[in-house]
């Protein structure tokens, strides 16, 4: 039987110059999952350029903060409690427009897409457990 309970201590982090995330379920964790479900955390003033998901429809739900949004041509405001949906195959990217942290819980689906991203050059893995610092640009 997969896990019930998953403690944000025992999940490993992804690091990046603009922000970390951990991924509490996914595939590679969790056999037979269909989705992948994480927290993304961007720093103030900070994002992650425009990309895309072949494979996977992905989910955005803002748990606090404010931010900018790109979803193919269209650009718009994004604030705690806001819901964004991007079809596979569309480019996107998500600012944070303010001195705040921008906290997110993003699903893939098909689960499994979160992998991708191990191979970007900012990309570090941290053991589950160890804090990640946030540096300043410059400091």
């Amino acid at each position: 039987m997969p896990p019930t309970h998953i403690p944000a201590h025992d999940v490993e982090t992804f690091s990046f110059d603009w922000g970390t995330m951990k991924w509490f379920v996914s595939p590679v964790t969790i056999p037979g999952t269909v989705n992948s479900q994480g927290e993304v955390i961007i720093n103030p003033g900070q994002g992650h350029g425009r990309h895309l998901h072949a494979g996977a429809d992905e989910l955005i739900y803002v748990v606090s903060g404010a931010g900018v949004q790109t979803v193919g041509d269209d650009e718009f405001a994004i604030a705690e409690g806001d819901m964004v949906y991007i079809p596979r195959d569309t480019l996107h990217s998500t600012m944070n427009s303010t001195w705040r942290t921008l906290r997110l819980l993003v699903t893939y689906t098909p689960g499994g897409e979160e992998q991708a991203l191990t191979g970007l050059p900012d990309f570090c893995r941290h053991p589950a457990g160890e804090v990640v610092a946030w540096q300043r640009p410059g400091a």
